[in-house]
């Protein structure tokens, strides 16, 4: 792989983190610098290593979450 592709790819996975944390936050107005943002970024990031690897596959992990 060469460091263009692993960059490409590096940048998607952070789009799709993004994406997820911002459409979350947005729906239940939380602030990203807020406690309950950084709480749920590290949700997100646990999310994303444990499978949920593009934004609306960890949106719908973060909101199964939250039902428990």
């Amino acid at each position: 792989m060469s460091a263009t592709t692993f960059s490409n790819c590096l940048s998607e996975d952070v789009d799709a983190l993004a994406g997820a944390l911002y459409t979350w936050c947005a729906e239940r107005n939380i602030k990203l610098r807020s406690q309950q943002g950084l709480s749920i970024a590290s949700i997100a990031i646990d999310l994303f290593h444990a499978g949920h690897q593009t934004q609306d596959d960890l949106l719908v992990a973060l909101h199964e979450c939250e039902l428990h």
